[in-house]
Protein backbone atom coordinates (compact mmCIF):
# COMPACT_ATOMS: atom_id res chain seq x y z
CA UNK A 1 0.00 0.00 0.00
CA UNK A 2 2.75 2.46 0.81
CA UNK A 3 2.03 5.61 2.77
CA UNK A 4 -0.76 6.92 0.57
CA UNK A 5 -3.74 5.46 2.36
CA UNK A 6 -2.34 6.20 5.79
CA UNK A 7 -1.67 9.80 4.91
CA UNK A 8 -5.18 10.06 3.62
CA UNK A 9 -6.14 10.22 7.24
CA UNK A 10 -3.35 12.27 8.75
CA UNK A 11 -0.04 13.93 7.92
CA UNK A 12 3.32 13.73 9.61
CA UNK A 13 4.37 16.12 12.38
CA UNK A 14 6.19 19.29 11.58
CA UNK A 15 3.80 20.61 8.97
CA UNK A 16 1.70 23.70 9.59
CA UNK A 17 -2.02 23.32 10.03
CA UNK A 18 -2.91 24.51 6.52
CA UNK A 19 -0.48 22.26 4.63
CA UNK A 20 -1.63 19.42 6.79
CA UNK A 21 -5.20 19.93 5.62
CA UNK A 22 -4.36 20.21 1.90
CA UNK A 23 -2.00 17.24 2.06
CA UNK A 24 -4.69 15.18 3.71
CA UNK A 25 -7.13 15.87 0.89
CA UNK A 26 -4.53 15.26 -1.83
CA UNK A 27 -3.58 11.89 -0.42
CA UNK A 28 -7.25 10.97 -0.10
CA UNK A 29 -7.69 11.43 -3.85
CA UNK A 30 -4.58 9.39 -4.60
CA UNK A 31 -5.68 6.63 -2.26
CA UNK A 32 -9.17 6.56 -3.72
CA UNK A 33 -7.69 6.13 -7.18
CA UNK A 34 -5.45 3.36 -5.92
CA UNK A 35 -8.40 1.66 -4.26
CA UNK A 36 -10.28 1.74 -7.56
CA UNK A 37 -7.43 -0.04 -9.31
CA UNK A 38 -7.23 -2.64 -6.58
CA UNK A 39 -10.91 -3.43 -7.07
CA UNK A 40 -10.22 -4.69 -10.57
CA UNK A 41 -7.45 -6.91 -9.26
CA UNK A 42 -9.73 -8.28 -6.53
CA UNK A 43 -7.23 -7.45 -3.78
CA UNK A 44 -7.95 -6.17 -0.27
CA UNK A 45 -7.16 -2.66 0.82
CA UNK A 46 -5.62 -2.00 4.24
CA UNK A 47 -4.26 1.18 5.79
CA UNK A 48 -2.09 0.13 8.74
CA UNK A 49 0.23 2.84 10.01
CA UNK A 50 0.55 2.58 13.78
CA UNK A 51 2.66 4.82 16.04
CA UNK A 52 4.11 6.80 13.13
CA UNK A 53 3.78 10.21 14.80
CA UNK A 54 1.12 11.40 12.35
CA UNK A 55 -0.69 14.66 13.14
CA UNK A 56 -3.61 16.42 11.46
CA UNK A 57 -7.23 15.43 11.11
CA UNK A 58 -9.22 12.65 9.50
CA UNK A 59 -10.48 14.01 6.18
CA UNK A 60 -14.18 13.77 5.35
CA UNK A 61 -13.03 12.42 1.98
CA UNK A 62 -11.92 9.24 3.69
CA UNK A 63 -15.43 8.07 2.81
CA UNK A 64 -14.35 7.88 -0.84
CA UNK A 65 -12.16 4.85 -0.09
CA UNK A 66 -15.04 2.50 -0.83
CA UNK A 67 -12.82 -0.58 -1.14
CA UNK A 68 -11.03 -0.09 2.15
CA UNK A 69 -11.18 -3.15 4.41
CA UNK A 70 -8.84 -2.23 7.28
CA UNK A 71 -8.11 1.18 8.79
CA UNK A 72 -5.51 0.93 11.57
CA UNK A 73 -3.89 4.16 12.80
CA UNK A 74 -3.36 3.66 16.55
CA UNK A 75 -0.73 5.46 18.59
CA UNK A 76 -0.54 8.66 16.52
CA UNK A 77 -1.51 12.28 17.30
CA UNK A 78 -4.56 12.61 15.08
CA UNK A 79 -6.93 15.34 16.26
CA UNK A 80 -10.48 16.43 15.47
CA UNK A 81 -13.48 14.20 15.10
CA UNK A 82 -14.30 10.98 13.32
CA UNK A 83 -15.88 12.05 10.02
CA UNK A 84 -19.53 11.17 9.47
CA UNK A 85 -18.44 10.07 5.99
CA UNK A 86 -16.66 7.08 7.58
CA UNK A 87 -20.04 5.41 7.38
CA UNK A 88 -19.58 5.15 3.61
CA UNK A 89 -16.77 2.58 3.98
CA UNK A 90 -19.15 -0.26 3.26
CA UNK A 91 -16.41 -2.89 2.97
CA UNK A 92 -14.65 -1.92 6.20
CA UNK A 93 -14.16 -4.83 8.60
CA UNK A 94 -11.71 -3.30 11.07
CA UNK A 95 -11.19 0.25 12.38
CA UNK A 96 -8.51 0.90 15.01
CA UNK A 97 -7.96 4.53 16.05
CA UNK A 98 -6.81 3.83 19.61
CA UNK A 99 -4.51 6.19 21.50
CA UNK A 100 -4.90 9.35 19.42
CA UNK A 101 -6.32 12.78 20.30
CA UNK A 102 -9.73 12.42 18.69
CA UNK A 103 -12.64 14.29 20.23
CA UNK A 104 -16.35 14.80 19.70
CA UNK A 105 -19.00 12.10 19.35
CA UNK A 106 -18.83 8.75 17.63
CA UNK A 107 -20.78 9.22 14.38
CA UNK A 108 -23.99 7.22 14.17
CA UNK A 109 -23.15 6.48 10.54
CA UNK A 110 -20.71 3.80 11.70
CA UNK A 111 -23.78 1.69 12.38
CA UNK A 112 -24.22 1.39 8.62
CA UNK A 113 -21.00 -0.64 8.35
CA UNK A 114 -22.62 -4.05 8.35
CA UNK A 115 -19.31 -5.84 7.72
CA UNK A 116 -17.51 -4.14 10.61
CA UNK A 117 -16.13 -6.68 13.08
CA UNK A 118 -13.46 -4.72 14.96
CA UNK A 119 -13.90 -1.20 16.33
CA UNK A 120 -11.23 0.11 18.72
CA UNK A 121 -11.54 3.76 19.74
CA UNK A 122 -10.06 3.56 23.25
CA UNK A 123 -7.73 6.16 24.81
CA UNK A 124 -9.02 9.25 22.98
CA UNK A 125 -11.12 12.23 24.10
CA UNK A 126 -14.42 11.14 22.59
CA UNK A 127 -17.64 12.09 24.35
CA UNK A 128 -21.38 11.62 24.19
CA UNK A 129 -23.32 8.39 23.90
CA UNK A 130 -22.17 5.36 22.00
CA UNK A 131 -24.54 5.23 19.01
CA UNK A 132 -27.24 2.61 19.39
CA UNK A 133 -26.93 1.95 15.66
CA UNK A 134 -23.77 -0.01 16.47
CA UNK A 135 -25.83 -2.46 18.51
CA UNK A 136 -27.31 -3.85 15.30
CA UNK A 137 -23.89 -5.19 14.21
CA UNK A 138 -24.06 -8.54 15.96
CA UNK A 139 -20.52 -9.68 15.09
CA UNK A 140 -18.83 -6.51 16.36
CA UNK A 141 -15.93 -6.66 18.84
CA UNK A 142 -15.26 -3.24 20.30
CA UNK A 143 -13.19 -1.37 22.87
CA UNK A 144 -14.21 2.18 23.84
CA UNK A 145 -12.50 2.57 27.22
CA UNK A 146 -10.46 5.64 28.15
CA UNK A 147 -13.01 8.14 26.79
CA UNK A 148 -15.90 10.13 28.26
CA UNK A 149 -18.60 7.99 26.69
CA UNK A 150 -21.86 6.64 28.01
CA UNK A 151 -23.54 3.43 26.86
CA UNK A 152 -26.73 3.71 24.89
CA UNK A 153 -29.81 2.09 26.36
CA UNK A 154 -29.78 -0.83 23.91
CA UNK A 155 -26.05 -1.10 23.37
CA UNK A 156 -24.43 -4.20 24.83
CA UNK A 157 -20.88 -4.26 23.42
CA UNK A 158 -18.90 -1.48 25.11
CA UNK A 159 -19.84 -2.21 28.68
CA UNK A 160 -18.19 -5.61 28.46
CA UNK A 161 -14.81 -3.98 27.95
CA UNK A 162 -15.40 -0.61 29.53
CA UNK A 163 -12.94 -0.58 32.45
CA UNK A 164 -11.24 2.17 34.37
CA UNK A 165 -7.59 2.78 33.47
CA UNK A 166 -6.30 3.65 36.90
CA UNK A 167 -2.54 3.62 36.90
CA UNK A 168 -2.16 3.56 33.13
CA UNK A 169 -0.68 6.26 30.97
CA UNK A 170 -1.94 7.57 27.70
CA UNK A 171 0.76 5.57 25.99
CA UNK A 172 -0.48 2.25 27.35
CA UNK A 173 -1.49 -0.12 24.57
CA UNK A 174 -4.27 -2.49 25.45
CA UNK A 175 -6.77 -4.75 23.83
CA UNK A 176 -6.57 -7.17 20.94
CA UNK A 177 -7.82 -6.92 17.40
CA UNK A 178 -9.71 -9.98 16.30
CA UNK A 179 -11.64 -10.34 13.08
CA UNK A 180 -12.11 -11.81 9.67
CA UNK A 181 -10.95 -9.46 6.95
CA UNK A 182 -12.19 -9.75 3.39
CA UNK A 183 -13.67 -13.17 4.08
CA UNK A 184 -10.28 -14.59 5.01
CA UNK A 185 -9.14 -15.54 8.49
CA UNK A 186 -6.80 -12.62 9.13
CA UNK A 187 -5.99 -12.14 12.82
CA UNK A 188 -4.46 -8.70 13.11
CA UNK A 189 -2.63 -7.51 16.19
CA UNK A 190 -2.07 -3.77 15.90
CA UNK A 191 1.35 -2.26 16.59
CA UNK A 192 2.08 -1.77 20.28
CA UNK A 193 -0.83 -3.95 21.40
CA UNK A 194 -0.94 -7.65 22.20
CA UNK A 195 1.35 -9.60 19.94
CA UNK A 196 0.27 -12.89 18.48
CA UNK A 197 3.34 -15.09 18.71
CA UNK A 198 3.99 -18.02 16.44
CA UNK A 199 4.48 -21.35 18.18
CA UNK A 200 7.97 -21.58 16.73
CA UNK A 201 8.91 -18.19 18.24
CA UNK A 202 8.08 -19.34 21.75
CA UNK A 203 9.60 -22.76 21.18
CA UNK A 204 12.90 -21.11 20.28
CA UNK A 205 12.63 -18.52 23.07
CA UNK A 206 12.27 -21.21 25.74
CA UNK A 207 14.75 -23.70 24.25
CA UNK A 208 11.91 -26.02 23.28
CA UNK A 209 10.22 -25.49 26.65
CA UNK A 210 13.19 -26.93 28.46
CA UNK A 211 12.73 -27.99 32.06
CA UNK A 212 15.77 -25.90 32.99
CA UNK A 213 13.75 -22.82 32.04
CA UNK A 214 10.76 -23.64 34.25
CA UNK A 215 10.09 -20.74 36.61
CA UNK A 216 7.19 -22.38 38.38
CA UNK A 217 4.14 -24.55 38.09
CA UNK A 218 0.64 -23.94 39.39
CA UNK A 219 -2.94 -25.00 38.86
CA UNK A 220 -3.01 -23.47 35.39
CA UNK A 221 0.21 -24.85 33.93
CA UNK A 222 3.95 -24.29 33.83
CA UNK A 223 5.72 -20.96 33.40
CA UNK A 224 8.91 -20.85 31.33
CA UNK A 225 11.57 -18.20 31.15
CA UNK A 226 12.43 -17.18 27.61
CA UNK A 227 14.32 -14.66 25.53
CA UNK A 228 13.29 -13.13 22.21
CA UNK A 229 15.83 -12.53 19.43
CA UNK A 230 16.20 -8.87 20.46
CA UNK A 231 17.17 -9.94 24.00
CA UNK A 232 13.82 -9.17 25.61
CA UNK A 233 13.18 -11.55 28.49
CA UNK A 234 9.72 -13.03 28.72
CA UNK A 235 7.72 -15.47 30.84
CA UNK A 236 5.56 -17.93 28.92
CA UNK A 237 2.55 -19.50 30.62
CA UNK A 238 1.65 -22.80 28.95
CA UNK A 239 -1.95 -23.48 29.91
CA UNK A 240 -3.11 -26.98 30.73
CA UNK A 241 -6.57 -28.60 30.64
CA UNK A 242 -7.79 -26.17 28.04
CA UNK A 243 -10.74 -27.24 25.95
CA UNK A 244 -13.43 -25.02 24.58
CA UNK A 245 -16.48 -25.58 22.42
CA UNK A 246 -15.99 -21.97 21.36
CA UNK A 247 -12.50 -22.73 20.08
CA UNK A 248 -10.02 -19.98 19.46
CA UNK A 249 -12.64 -17.22 19.40
CA UNK A 250 -13.73 -18.03 22.96
CA UNK A 251 -10.12 -18.07 24.12
CA UNK A 252 -9.43 -14.70 22.50
CA UNK A 253 -12.48 -13.13 24.12
CA UNK A 254 -11.15 -14.12 27.54
CA UNK A 255 -7.66 -12.92 26.62
CA UNK A 256 -9.21 -9.57 25.73
CA UNK A 257 -10.70 -9.27 29.22
CA UNK A 258 -7.30 -9.97 30.75
CA UNK A 259 -5.58 -7.47 28.46
CA UNK A 260 -7.83 -4.56 29.39
CA UNK A 261 -7.16 -4.99 33.13
CA UNK A 262 -4.40 -2.40 33.36
CA UNK A 263 -3.07 -1.35 36.77
CA UNK A 264 0.40 -0.76 38.17
CA UNK A 265 -0.04 -3.73 40.52
CA UNK A 266 -1.24 -6.18 37.87
CA UNK A 267 1.05 -8.18 35.59
CA UNK A 268 0.70 -6.89 32.03
CA UNK A 269 -0.10 -9.36 29.29
CA UNK A 270 2.03 -8.69 26.20
CA UNK A 271 1.04 -11.50 23.88
CA UNK A 272 -0.41 -14.93 23.28
CA UNK A 273 -0.16 -17.96 21.03
CA UNK A 274 -2.80 -20.45 19.93
CA UNK A 275 -2.58 -23.68 17.98
CA UNK A 276 -5.03 -26.54 17.61
CA UNK A 277 -3.71 -28.10 20.82
CA UNK A 278 -1.94 -25.31 22.71
CA UNK A 279 -2.84 -22.05 24.45
CA UNK A 280 0.00 -19.86 25.72
CA UNK A 281 0.19 -16.42 27.31
CA UNK A 282 3.27 -14.21 27.22
CA UNK A 283 4.23 -11.78 29.99
CA UNK A 284 7.27 -9.63 30.76
CA UNK A 285 9.85 -11.44 32.87
CA UNK A 286 10.02 -10.16 36.44
CA UNK A 287 13.68 -10.21 37.39
CA UNK A 288 13.05 -10.35 41.13
CA UNK A 289 10.77 -13.36 40.70
CA UNK A 290 7.97 -13.92 43.21
CA UNK A 291 7.23 -12.94 46.79
CA UNK A 292 7.31 -16.64 47.69
CA UNK A 293 10.84 -16.93 46.31
CA UNK A 294 12.04 -13.89 48.27
CA UNK A 295 10.45 -15.19 51.46
CA UNK A 296 11.65 -18.79 51.42
CA UNK A 297 13.70 -19.80 48.40
CA UNK A 298 16.29 -17.07 48.01
CA UNK A 299 19.91 -18.08 47.63
CA UNK A 300 22.75 -17.09 49.98
CA UNK A 301 23.82 -13.54 49.31
CA UNK A 302 20.52 -12.53 47.71
CA UNK A 303 18.51 -9.78 49.42
CA UNK A 304 15.56 -10.81 51.54
CA UNK A 305 12.31 -8.92 51.72
CA UNK A 306 12.73 -6.43 54.53
CA UNK A 307 9.73 -5.21 56.48
CA UNK A 308 9.17 -2.09 54.38
CA UNK A 309 9.14 -4.24 51.22
CA UNK A 310 6.62 -6.60 52.82
CA UNK A 311 4.36 -3.66 53.61
CA UNK A 312 4.57 -2.56 49.97
CA UNK A 313 3.65 -6.07 48.90
CA UNK A 314 0.62 -6.06 51.21
CA UNK A 315 -0.77 -2.71 50.04
CA UNK A 316 0.16 -3.17 46.37
CA UNK A 317 -1.42 -6.61 46.17
CA UNK A 318 -4.55 -5.30 47.88
CA UNK A 319 -4.83 -2.46 45.38
CA UNK A 320 -4.38 -4.81 42.44
CA UNK A 321 -7.05 -7.15 43.79
CA UNK A 322 -9.38 -4.23 44.50
CA UNK A 323 -9.02 -3.21 40.85
CA UNK A 324 -9.93 -6.69 39.61
CA UNK A 325 -12.98 -6.89 41.87
CA UNK A 326 -14.34 -3.37 41.70
CA UNK A 327 -13.01 -1.60 38.60
CA UNK A 328 -13.20 -4.30 35.93
CA UNK A 329 -16.45 -4.94 34.12
CA UNK A 330 -17.05 -7.83 34.26
CA UNK A 331 -15.19 -8.25 37.53
CA UNK A 332 -12.35 -10.75 37.63
CA UNK A 333 -12.11 -13.36 40.41
CA UNK A 334 -8.53 -14.58 40.80
CA UNK A 335 -9.13 -17.84 42.70
CA UNK A 336 -5.45 -18.48 43.50
CA UNK A 337 -4.16 -15.54 45.52
CA UNK A 338 -0.84 -16.49 47.11
CA UNK A 339 2.72 -15.25 47.52
CA UNK A 340 3.88 -17.32 44.54
CA UNK A 341 1.47 -15.43 42.27
CA UNK A 342 2.65 -11.99 43.37
CA UNK A 343 5.73 -11.03 41.38
CA UNK A 344 8.30 -8.32 42.00
CA UNK A 345 9.52 -5.90 39.35
CA UNK A 346 12.95 -4.31 39.16
CA UNK A 347 11.99 -1.89 41.97
CA UNK A 348 10.51 -4.67 44.14
CA UNK A 349 7.02 -3.33 43.49
CA UNK A 350 4.40 -6.10 43.59
CA UNK A 351 2.40 -7.13 40.55
CA UNK A 352 -0.36 -9.73 40.78
CA UNK A 353 -0.09 -12.45 38.15
CA UNK A 354 -2.27 -15.35 36.97
CA UNK A 355 -5.50 -13.33 37.21
CA UNK A 356 -8.21 -14.30 34.74
CA UNK A 357 -6.66 -17.71 34.11
CA UNK A 358 -9.26 -19.65 36.09
CA UNK A 359 -11.90 -18.76 33.55
CA UNK A 360 -9.59 -19.42 30.61
CA UNK A 361 -9.02 -23.02 31.60
CA UNK A 362 -12.61 -23.59 32.78
CA UNK A 363 -14.35 -22.15 29.76
CA UNK A 364 -15.39 -25.65 28.70
CA UNK A 365 -17.44 -26.08 31.89
CA UNK A 366 -21.12 -25.22 32.02
CA UNK A 367 -20.53 -23.17 35.16
CA UNK A 368 -17.21 -21.50 35.78
CA UNK A 369 -17.91 -21.22 39.49
CA UNK A 370 -18.06 -24.97 40.11
CA UNK A 371 -14.49 -25.94 39.17
CA UNK A 372 -12.16 -25.69 42.15
CA UNK A 373 -8.81 -24.21 41.16
CA UNK A 374 -6.24 -22.97 43.59
CA UNK A 375 -3.59 -24.00 46.09
CA UNK A 376 -4.31 -25.91 49.27
CA UNK A 377 -3.85 -23.72 52.30
CA UNK A 378 -5.08 -20.70 50.36
CA UNK A 379 -8.51 -22.03 49.37
CA UNK A 380 -11.44 -20.63 51.33
CA UNK A 381 -13.50 -23.31 53.12
CA UNK A 382 -16.72 -22.52 51.24
CA UNK A 383 -14.90 -22.74 47.90
CA UNK A 384 -13.41 -26.09 48.82
CA UNK A 385 -16.73 -27.52 49.98
CA UNK A 386 -19.08 -26.11 47.33
CA UNK A 387 -16.84 -25.17 44.41
CA UNK A 388 -18.40 -21.71 44.33
CA UNK A 389 -16.06 -18.74 44.30
CA UNK A 390 -16.56 -15.03 44.79
CA UNK A 391 -14.56 -11.93 45.64
CA UNK A 392 -14.54 -13.11 49.26
CA UNK A 393 -12.71 -16.34 48.35
CA UNK A 394 -9.95 -14.11 47.00
CA UNK A 395 -10.03 -12.12 50.25
CA UNK A 396 -9.42 -15.35 52.16
CA UNK A 397 -6.39 -16.20 50.02
CA UNK A 398 -5.10 -12.66 50.49
CA UNK A 399 -5.39 -13.04 54.28
CA UNK A 400 -3.32 -16.22 54.16
CA UNK A 401 -0.73 -14.35 52.09
CA UNK A 402 -0.52 -11.68 54.81
CA UNK A 403 0.31 -14.44 57.30
CA UNK A 404 3.01 -15.62 54.89
CA UNK A 405 4.47 -12.11 54.82
CA UNK A 406 4.62 -12.00 58.61
CA UNK A 407 5.84 -15.53 59.27
CA UNK A 408 7.87 -16.21 56.13
CA UNK A 409 6.50 -19.75 56.20
CA UNK A 410 4.79 -21.79 53.53
CA UNK A 411 1.03 -21.46 53.48
CA UNK A 412 0.15 -23.62 56.44
CA UNK A 413 -3.52 -24.44 56.34
CA UNK A 414 -4.49 -21.60 58.64
CA UNK A 415 -8.13 -22.40 57.99
CA UNK A 416 -7.85 -25.38 60.35
CA UNK A 417 -9.34 -24.40 63.68
CA UNK A 418 -6.44 -25.27 65.97
CA UNK A 419 -3.80 -23.43 63.94
CA UNK A 420 -5.93 -20.35 63.46
CA UNK A 421 -6.60 -20.34 67.20
CA UNK A 422 -2.85 -20.47 67.85
CA UNK A 423 -2.42 -17.23 65.92
CA UNK A 424 -5.40 -15.68 67.70
CA UNK A 425 -4.02 -16.70 71.09
CA UNK A 426 -0.61 -15.19 70.36
CA UNK A 427 -2.33 -12.04 69.15
CA UNK A 428 -4.41 -11.76 72.34
CA UNK A 429 -1.43 -12.35 74.58
CA UNK A 430 0.82 -9.91 72.72
CA UNK A 431 3.35 -12.60 71.76
CA UNK A 432 3.24 -12.16 68.00
CA UNK A 433 7.02 -11.87 67.92
CA UNK A 434 7.06 -15.64 68.35
CA UNK A 435 5.76 -16.14 64.81
CA UNK A 436 7.50 -13.26 62.99
CA UNK A 437 9.95 -14.37 60.30
CA UNK A 438 13.39 -14.77 61.88
CA UNK A 439 15.01 -13.54 58.67
CA UNK A 440 13.83 -10.06 59.65
CA UNK A 441 16.21 -10.14 62.63
CA UNK A 442 13.80 -8.06 64.73
CA UNK A 443 13.93 -5.27 62.12
CA UNK A 444 10.20 -4.66 62.01
CA UNK A 445 7.54 -2.49 63.59
CA UNK A 446 5.58 -4.42 66.22
CA UNK A 447 2.45 -2.30 65.83
CA UNK A 448 2.48 -2.81 62.07
CA UNK A 449 2.88 -6.56 62.54
CA UNK A 450 -0.12 -6.55 64.86
CA UNK A 451 -2.13 -4.54 62.34
CA UNK A 452 -1.25 -6.98 59.54
CA UNK A 453 -2.19 -9.98 61.69
CA UNK A 454 -5.51 -8.36 62.60
CA UNK A 455 -6.34 -7.75 58.95
CA UNK A 456 -5.29 -11.31 58.09
CA UNK A 457 -7.64 -12.72 60.73
CA UNK A 458 -10.49 -10.54 59.47
CA UNK A 459 -9.85 -11.79 55.93
CA UNK A 460 -9.78 -15.47 56.92
CA UNK A 461 -13.04 -15.62 58.85
CA UNK A 462 -15.01 -18.80 58.20
CA UNK A 463 -18.07 -17.00 56.89
CA UNK A 464 -17.45 -15.17 53.58
CA UNK A 465 -20.06 -12.58 54.50
CA UNK A 466 -17.98 -11.56 57.51
CA UNK A 467 -14.82 -10.91 55.50
CA UNK A 468 -14.04 -7.37 54.36
CA UNK A 469 -13.99 -6.40 50.69
CA UNK A 470 -10.63 -5.64 49.10
CA UNK A 471 -11.44 -1.93 49.07
CA UNK A 472 -12.01 -2.15 52.84
CA UNK A 473 -8.69 -3.98 53.18
CA UNK A 474 -6.93 -1.18 51.31
CA UNK A 475 -8.45 1.41 53.64
CA UNK A 476 -7.50 -0.59 56.74
CA UNK A 477 -3.91 -0.93 55.52
CA UNK A 478 -3.91 2.83 55.04
CA UNK A 479 -5.05 3.27 58.65
CA UNK A 480 -8.80 3.75 58.25
CA UNK A 481 -11.51 1.63 59.86
CA UNK A 482 -9.42 -1.20 61.31
CA UNK A 483 -10.14 -0.37 64.96
CA UNK A 484 -13.91 -0.56 64.43
CA UNK A 485 -13.80 -3.80 62.45
CA UNK A 486 -11.42 -5.36 64.97
CA UNK A 487 -13.64 -4.50 67.92
CA UNK A 488 -16.62 -6.12 66.20
CA UNK A 489 -14.52 -9.19 65.42
CA UNK A 490 -13.37 -9.52 69.04
CA UNK A 491 -16.96 -9.49 70.29
CA UNK A 492 -17.84 -12.27 67.87
CA UNK A 493 -14.74 -14.19 68.93
CA UNK A 494 -15.67 -14.01 72.61
CA UNK A 495 -19.05 -15.53 71.82
CA UNK A 496 -17.46 -18.18 69.61
CA UNK A 497 -14.94 -19.17 72.27
CA UNK A 498 -17.64 -19.43 74.92
CA UNK A 499 -19.74 -21.65 72.64
CA UNK A 500 -16.71 -23.79 71.87
CA UNK A 501 -15.84 -24.20 75.55
CA UNK A 502 -19.42 -25.22 76.37
CA UNK A 503 -19.34 -27.82 73.60
CA UNK A 504 -15.98 -29.06 74.86
CA UNK A 505 -17.35 -29.45 78.39
CA UNK A 506 -20.29 -31.47 77.08
CA UNK A 507 -17.92 -33.62 75.06
CA UNK A 508 -15.71 -34.20 78.11
CA UNK A 509 -18.75 -35.12 80.23
CA UNK A 510 -19.90 -37.53 77.56
CA UNK A 511 -16.49 -39.15 77.45
CA UNK A 512 -16.54 -39.61 81.25
CA UNK A 513 -20.01 -41.19 81.11
CA UNK A 514 -19.03 -43.60 78.37
CA UNK A 515 -15.80 -44.46 80.17
CA UNK A 516 -17.65 -45.22 83.42
CA UNK A 517 -20.28 -47.25 81.62
CA UNK A 518 -17.65 -49.33 79.88
CA UNK A 519 -15.90 -49.92 83.21
CA UNK A 520 -19.12 -51.14 84.83
CA UNK A 521 -19.89 -53.46 81.96
CA UNK A 522 -16.38 -54.88 82.07
CA UNK A 523 -16.72 -55.48 85.82
CA UNK A 524 -20.08 -57.12 85.38
CA UNK A 525 -18.64 -59.44 82.78
CA UNK A 526 -16.18 -60.85 85.22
Amino acid sequence: MGSGLGTAAAVKPGASSQPARSSTYAFTRAAAAAAGKKKVMGRREAATLASMGFTGVLSPRIGELEYLNVLSLPGNNITGGIPEQSGNLSRLTSMDLEDNLLDGPIPASLGQLSKLQILILSQNNLNGSIPETLASISSLTDIFSGNNLTCGANFLHPCASNVSYQGSSRGSKIGIVIGTVGGEDDRRIAFGQLKRFAWRELQLATDNFSEKNVLGQGGFGKVYKGALPDGTKIAVKRLTDYESPGGEAAFLREVELISVAVHRNLLRLIGFCTTQTERLLVYPFMQNLSVAYRLREFKPGEPILDWSARKRVAIGTARGMEYLHEHCNPKIIHRDVKAANVLLDESFEPVVGDFGLAKLVDVQKTSVTTQVRGTMGHIAPEYLSTGKSSERTDVFGYGIMLLELVTGQWAIDFSRLEEEDDVKKLQREGHLDAIVDRNLNSNYNGQEVQMMIQIALLCTQASPEDRPSMSEVVRMLEGEGLAERWEEWQQVEVTRREDYERMQQRFDWGEDSIYNQDAIELSAGR
